[in-house]
């Protein structure tokens, strides 16, 4: 793709601009304006200001920026930026994007200069200042007005970079294609086309890929229908999607010749097939029948016949045919003077044709402007700065004046917005209840097939299949009916498109700014004056073809989420970001008239994806996120909606109309807000305890082996001690037996035993003895034993000397005369003391042959 991006630089100083003129023209009539401190304008510079660059997106570069700019709307002063994508407005001193101030460049509609005149002081009459105002009317239903200082030239430099980037010269100078896909790439929009018509013909089984769209290995089929790639180059018509649905009894060729009786070549073809019935919702454009209205065509009659096919099981008679024509009557047989008009009943088998009377869409675009000057004039704070109840003395509206209250609410049903909403529910909602309580087929068509008939198409459709009433399956319906169907939104959005290989320019005219702030003298203070714009000093960014057709049907679907509040899966802020998107040209899904002017602008591959950046907001929080209903349950209407009569009587959608002029009541009573608030406070709650639970649980296992180990422990300890009763009762046996051999027995740590023998002092015999291992001829192992036994053999005046011996002398009856004793026949061993903790070396006094007679328990 080859794209000629015309930077600029990232800054025009604003004091270079003020160098053209004098030094007398810069700051001569200055006059006093209480919002701000004019002493203390910044210098503008050539970066971007101290702080402002994380304000900015990726890519975003300022072109101009002026300082001590007032927002007359909240009166507040602050940094206003013109940068590649939007007017930043940053509230002085504190670095906070005002919103209302800040507005995307593709969502400006017009602007226009001009200037408000004070009050002259006595004495003063020649120099009596006056506001440069800057006044932006946005497609989202604001009207935003800034306050420059005179003669500083700020207001010169705003509107020339607001002149050129709102009206870029080709499509490639929108900031979408200068960001880039960034983190939300685009997929095939034509592979997600398919895997819809898949789950309309019932083969789920079914998926796409780009090599079944290169294939064309698309063309599938049911019992009635099938998918035709008879448009895949384009060829028959431009502005429908590549592949197409139509009946399978109908071959290709009767589908081109058909296309021919159809204005733009856009034939009936099927958009919404009923699983079960096989009723169908089909679109088109309105007939070639001429002024005479007698031309006929029988591929086009027989392609509509074969949209009647036998009711379910072919057992019962064909099904009846609605042609719906979205038109007035009048207007219908009008366009015959130029080829078009409508169908005869009599020329299509067991037809009816009902006119639902839906103006065009120029009726619409002068609506939207009536209902905007409503909310403007009526508004908590207009643009002017002044509350609607203290304007004219308060007697525009309320102050217990029953007519002016009567007067305003009366301005809002003339600016007809509500009425046409009306319409296009109305009408969806009889189409549906055909479709649904008839099982008949339904052709709708308009003019051109592409503005009436997509609204009713769609809106239909919502109301007939619970899947569109989801995130994924909303985005379907988007891609399906609106996008590859061709309605063409860089038209009605006033932007720039392709056409063929050439760049197609939107001409856009220069007007006056049409009933915005000085549309009436009690819209300004008392005592003021506003001059109107001068020539050349105001900019439409609309052509004729603008229109605000999407937004109306947007509207339409807040409507039935208001009446169905169970029914959706996404909520009323969801449906304000998406269309805030759609406005901003932030990314490329909306850009271009058709699938093939997409394709041939590379936008999938170019651009950022919208679907992909709202379905990344919602990640973040999950259920919980604003964009998610919570009061939706899918198994609360499972079936179509079929709205009565008496309850389509639609109101002003709170959070888009209501939230620039009465920001508070945008808010006020949303049950929803209140409902998520609680909703993810109960979830943190939950959390909570179910961590708690987790505690508690690991708490309990660890105290439930704790347990079983102080078990172990307490068994360890009870055998311990019963081994060392055991020990304790054997060592005294052997120290009473050891000492009564006369015996000094003395234990070691090295595994020897010592027994020293002596009958005297100078008499003594070491006895070294080690372990079994030892004694058997084997290596010495570092092992160590429990206890080693040194022995010492006393002399007879030593042992006469003990205790024990004395006690043998004195009460031992076997004792002889001579004094020598017949051990070890004798128990007297046992009369010793007892000593705790001591474990003989066994293996030492193995070597004893001590009789085990004395070793029995006490």
């Amino acid at each position: 793709m080859a794209t000629s991006k015309s930077r600029v630089p990232r800054s025009t100083s604003l004091r270079e601009s003020d160098s053209r003129f004098s030094e007398s023209e810069k700051m001569e009539g200055a006059g006093s304006w209480d919002a701000i401190e004019w002493t203390k304008i910044e210098p503008v510079k050539r970066s971007v200001p101290h702080g402002m660059s994380t304000l900015l997106l990726e890519e975003e570069d300022v072109i101009v920026e002026g300082h001590g700019v007032v927002l007359v709307n909240t009166d507040e002063a602050g940094t206003l930026l013109v940068t590649n994508f939007r007017l930043l407005f940053v509230i002085e001193g504190t670095r906070n994007i005002n919103p209302l101030g800040t507005i995307p460049l593709a969502t400006i509609e017009k602007f226009s200069k001009q200037a408000l005149k004070f009050p002259s002081v006595p004495r003063q009459s020649d120099k009596t200042p006056s506001r440069r105002l800057l006044q932006l009317i946005g497609k989202d239903m604001r009207i935003i007005v800034f306050g420059f200082r005179p003669r500083t030239k700020q207001r010169r430099a705003v509107f020339d970079a607001l002149w050129r980037y709102t009206r870029p010269a080709q499509l490639w100078d929108l900031y979408t294609f200068t960001c880039g896909p960034s983190n939300y790439n685009n997929t095939s929009p034509k592979v997600r086309l398919l895997n819809e018509y898949f789950r309309l013909l019932g083969k789920r089984s079914h998926l796409a890929s780009s090599r079944t769209v290169e294939d064309a290995s698309f063309c599938i089929s049911n019992e009635w229908w099938r998918i035709s790639g008879v448009n895949s180059n384009y060829a028959m018509c431009p502005t429908y999607p590549f592949s197409l649905i139509v009946p399978k009894s109908i071959r290709d060729e009767e589908v081109l010749q058909a296309s021919t009786f159809r204005a733009r070549c856009r034939l009936p073809v099927i958009s919404w097939c009923h699983p079960g019935s096989g009723a169908v919702l089909a679109r088109s454009s309105q007939p070639l029948v001429g002024l005479m209205m007698n031309t006929r065509s029988n591929a086009d009659e027989s392609l509509v016949a074969a949209l009647c096919t036998l009711t379910a099981g072919g057992r019962g008679p064909r099904r009846k045919l609605y042609i719906a024509d979205a038109r007035p009557r009048k207007n219908a047989f009008a366009n015959g003077a130029m080829g078009g008009g409508s169908e005869s009943s009599s020329n299509y088998f067991q037809s009816e044709i009902v006119f639902f009377g839906i103006d065009n869409i120029h009726a619409m675009r002068d609506s939207l402007s009536r209902l905007r000057d409503y909310l403007d004039t009526h508004g908590a704070t207009s643009s002017d700065g002044m509350s609607s109840f203290l304007r004219n003395g308060g007697w525009t509206w309320g102050g217990g004046n029953l007519s002016s209250m009567s007067a305003s609410v009366s301005t809002l049903g003339d600016s007809g917005w509500l009425i046409h909403v009306q319409s296009v529910l109305a009408g969806s909602a009889w189409i549906a209840a055909r479709v649904a309580l008839e099982s008949a087929s339904v052709l709708v068509h308009c003019s051109d097939g592409w503005d009436r008939t997509t609204q009713l198409v769609s809106l239909a459709s919502l109301l007939l299949d619970p899947y569109y009433r989801t995130f994924k399956g909303f985005q379907a319906l988007v891609e399906k009916d609106w996008l590859a169907f061709g309605h063409p939104f860089s038209d009605r959005m006033g932007i720039p498109t392709v056409s063929g290989n050439n760049i197609k320019t939107i001409e856009l005219p220069r007007q006056s700014s049409l009933g915005n702030f000085p549309s009436s003298p009690g819209r300004h203070p008392s005592g003021s004056s506003v001059t109107p714009a001068a020539s050349g000093s105001s900019h439409a960014q609309t052509s004729s073809n603008y229109s605000p057709i999407f937004l109306q049907w947007v509207d339409c679907v807040s409507q039935l989420l208001r009446m169905y509040p169970f029914a959706f899966e996404f909520s009323s802020a969801f449906l304000v970001d998406f269309l805030d998107c759609q406005l901003s040209c932030r990314f490329g899904n909306f850009l271009c008239n058709s699938e093939k002017e997409r394709q041939q602008a590379r936008v999938s591959d170019a651009c950022g994806c919208l679907w992909a950046y709202l379905a990344d907001l919602r990640a973040s929080d999950g259920s919980s996120h604003a964009h998610c209903n919570p009061f939706y349950d899918p198994l609360k209407h499972e079936g179509p909606l079929l709205p009565p009569a008496a309850a389509l009587a639609p109101t002003l959608w709170p959070q888009f109309h209501l939230r620039w002029a009465c920001p508070s009541e945008a808010q006020a009573g949303e049950l929803e807000a209140h409902y998520r608030n609680m909703a993810k406070k109960l979830c943190e709650a939950q959390k909570m305890k179910d961590v708690a639970e987790r505690k508690v649980k690991d708490i309990t296992t660890s105290m439930d082996s704790l347990t079983l180990e102080l078990e172990k422990e307490k068994q360890l300890s009870s055998s311990a001690m019963d081994l060392a009763k055991g020990a304790c009762k054997e060592s005294a046996a052997i120290k009473r037996a050891i000492e009564s051999l006369g015996c000094k027995v003395h234990f070691s740590s090295s595994g020897d035993c010592a027994l020293d023998i002596g009958t005297g002092p100078e008499l003594q015999q070491k006895f070294m003895y080690t372990s079994k291992r030892d004694l058997d001829g084997n290596e010495p192992q570092e092992e160590k034993l429990d206890l080693s036994v040194s022995v010492s053999l006393m002399a007879d005046d030593n042992v006469t000397r003990s205790p024990v011996n004395r006690a043998c002398e004195t009460l031992c009856p076997l004792r002889t005369r001579e004094g020598s004793c017949k051990w070890p026949d004798a128990g007297c061993v046992q009369l010793g003391s007892q000593f705790v903790g001591l474990k003989a070396n066994f293996d030492a006094f193995d070597r004893l042959s001590i009789n085990d007679c004395y070793f029995g328990s006490e």
